[in-house]
């Protein structure tokens, strides 16, 4: 049933919202105001690399209750822990991200975009069309076996920091320092920015 019309209603046909909606959407809108920043590394060596990547950042903010804050300059990276020119390169970006999802649930979407990417988990640093790794998530530091964060091997991986730097100069990695100290002692070597290569922070 239709409320009343009464003076200065705008519209006298429509229908009053329910106090339970309202309450849904203001719960929504606390959880939403205070969401938590992850950075997301991605990495291709198969397909159309940089394509891929585009569609992984798509699909992570297709995701309810993620939002894609900024994302990084590509860069050309030699495979990590293989012989050389056993595997085409890499291309490499982060991704920083605003997210009310708990740490279990964005390593779930993690998983189900490279899966979306055809990512089989069947040799160590072997090929893949996609990596989508949490690199941190907020202050986290956890040894769960499942998820550990900050990633454990991200202070050591210029293919990492490079882009992250990037995009966010002043980050810190949790237990670690500032990233732009941790790339300071890192070695550049095999990995290149790729200034004519762009990805888009989704709209």
């Amino acid at each position: 049933m239709s409320a009343p019309f009464t003076k200065g209603s705008s519209d006298p046909t429509v229908q009053p919202v329910p106090a339970s909606v309202i309450e849904q959407v203001d719960a929504a809108d606390i959880t939403l105001s205070n969401p938590k920043r992850a950075v997301i590394a991605l990495g291709a060596n198969l397909g159309n690399r940089l394509e891929t990547l585009q569609g992984a950042i798509d699909a992570l903010e297709d995701t309810p209750g993620v939002r894609v804050k900024g994302v990084s300059p590509v860069y050309e990276t030699e495979p990590w822990g293989v012989d050389p020119d056993s595997q085409p390169s890499y291309f490499n970006a982060v991704v920083v991200l605003k997210t009310t999802l708990p740490p279990s649930s964005l390593l779930e979407r993690a998983h189900a975009v490279e899966e979306a990417f055809h990512r089989v988990r069947d040799e160590r640093w072997g090929p893949r069309t996609l990596d989508v790794d949490i690199v941190t998530y907020a202050e986290v530091v956890s040894d769960d076996p499942q998820l550990t964060l900050p990633h454990p091997r991200a202070h050591e991986r210029a293919f990492v920091l490079a882009p992250w730097h990037d995009v966010d100069p002043g980050a810190q990695l949790p237990g670690h320092g500032p990233v732009a100290d941790l790339l300071d002692s890192v070695t550049r070597d095999g990995i290149a920015p790729r200034a004519d290569l762009e990805l888009r922070l989704p709209e």
